[in-house]
């Protein structure tokens, strides 16, 4: 039964709905609760490897060349989530979208969503959301079959297991075997004539005075219920892949599935652990500038620059680079762990700051794996320094530093020129003690909630002079 020619007037002409010639839906049931996963939320809304597997789902739907209204059904409180995966699923296509709230029962979901199906869709696939990595060719299989056929058509896979048939009341006793070539492990989607099937849902309903209909009838799929109506289903071959998530070992199995889609290898409990132990840290600094101070920025001097107001010597890359460790770590952030009007760190320079945190960071466990800090201002000309500045910063935190520097265009007061920013990300991770491969740094051997009461060597400024060197720490 091929489609009918579709409008050709452009979408969005007046009087036109984006839909006006879509012939197919897919109704994807997202409703469950998902208790048997027990992820602490609706199933299609956990994630598989960072994107919900609702969004997964989607994916394969848009990747159809048949344009097709898509039908989402969720619970009532996600509804505004809901819409939000699948719009940014969707992209451009996103008027071809509905959210629906699903019903008590997986029937009475799909109902609501055959309810809210464009008028001029002659095919309806219904498809189950906790199947995220069905193949688009499987969708476009199963319409064409039922577009060609007139019958309702499910995807399945042959049983490869021995089937045994049990004596009932639970006692699990073996009173024969079944012959599993009469069988198929079916999935989803499913596909119907739209009309035939709005007929079939219907004749499953009675009129009721509360609720205006009410099923009499669970039945565990579409085809069965399409088939109670007395009409034809057949089977078209189905997809390994398209498998259906129900427990947290299926859940793990989709990570592994995504990572290999994902072109990289299968997520091991080794790169699972390794992940696991990393924290990110963001530290921001802001300086406004001082004619009568030089200017030390980076652990680097810049002779001839206005320098950086502040009760230490203003070194904001550095301060911002102290933030983010400390915050990577949970250890607090500069102004509480060092204060900003303790006598002891007047002038002081930046280096000192870094490696009191650093001690700090070793102490409770952490290593630094990276640091990246970006310099925002109109001077001083970062860019004919930052080899020397990232080596200079490098040496003092022991781990890759990247440093880059912009401008704002003119906008605010770094565009004026009254002073600079400094943004900086730090990556740490956890390390056991008996995996420590070198001596903390520091000489102090004492917690780091000692290390906040009394400051040790490092923490000893030495007095202001003209080169970075003599300023160290």
């Amino acid at each position: 039964m091929p489609p009918s020619t579709t409008d050709d007037r452009a979408v969005g002409a007046p009087g036109v709905s984006p839909l006006g010639g879509t012939v197919r839906a897919v109704v994807v049931v997202a409703a469950g609760s998902g208790t048997r996963l027990a992820q602490g939320r609706p199933k299609a809304f956990v994630e598989v490897a960072g994107r919900s597997i609702l969004e997964r789902s989607l994916e394969a739907v848009f990747a159809s060349s048949v344009p097709t209204h898509v039908v989402v059904v969720v619970p009532v409180a996600l509804v505004d989530e809901a819409t939000a995966l699948a719009h940014g699923v969707a992209g451009v296509a996103a008027d071809h979208v509905s959210v629906v709230v699903g019903g008590d029962s997986r029937q009475a979901s799909v109902a609501a969503g055959l309810a809210a199906v464009s008028p001029g869709v002659r095919t309806v696939l219904v498809h189950d959301c906790a199947r995220p990595f069905t193949p688009a060719r499987q969708f476009d299989l199963v319409a064409e079959t039922v577009e060609a056929t007139g019958h309702g058509v499910v995807p399945g896979l042959p049983v490869t297991d021995t089937i045994k048939r049990v004596s009932a009341g639970g006692a699990g006793r073996v009173v024969g075997t079944v012959d599993r070539s009469e069988l198929v492990a079916v999935q989803t989607p499913q596909g119907f004539p739209r009309a035939e099937l709005d007929a079939a849902y219907a004749s499953v309903a009675t009129p009721s005075d509360e609720t205006g209909t009410e099923p009499v009838v669970e039945f565990t799929d579409d085809a069965a219920l399409f088939a109670a109506a007395g009409h034809e289903v057949v089977v078209v071959t189905g997809d390994p892949e398209a498998f259906k998530i129900t427990t947290t070992w299926d859940l793990r199995r989709a990570e592994t599935l995504a990572a290999e889609r994902a072109g990289g290898p299968p997520v091991a409990d080794g790169v699972r652990a390794a992940a696991d132990r990393l924290r990110t840290g963001l530290g921001v600094d802001v300086h406004a500038f001082d004619a009568d101070e030089p200017l030390h920025l980076g652990l680097l001097h810049f002779p001839g620059e206005a320098g950086l107001a502040g009760h230490s010597d203003g070194d904001a890359v550095a301060h911002a680079i102290v933030d983010a460790l400390l915050s990577a770590a949970g250890l607090g952030d500069i102004g509480s762990v060092f204060g900003t009007s303790d006598p002891r760190f007047a002038g002081a320079s930046g280096e000192v700051f870094l490696t009191s945190a650093l001690e700090r960071l070793t102490h409770a466990g952490f290593d630094v794996v990276n640091v990246a800090v970006q310099v925002i201002g109109n001077r001083p000309r970062v860019g004919g320094r930052r080899l020397e500045m990232e080596a200079r910063l490098i040496e003092v935190v022991g781990a890759p530093v990247s440093v880059s520097a912009t401008t704002t265009d003119g906008l605010g007061f770094t565009g004026r020129g009254e002073g600079v920013t400094a943004i900086a990300t730090a990556l740490v991770s956890v390390v056991e003690p008996r995996e420590r491969t070198a001596p903390p740094r520091g000489t102090s051997t004492a917690g780091p909630g000692d290390q906040r009461d009394r400051p040790d060597q490092t923490d000893q400024p030495d007095q202001p002079d003209t080169t970075e060197t003599d300023r160290s720490a």
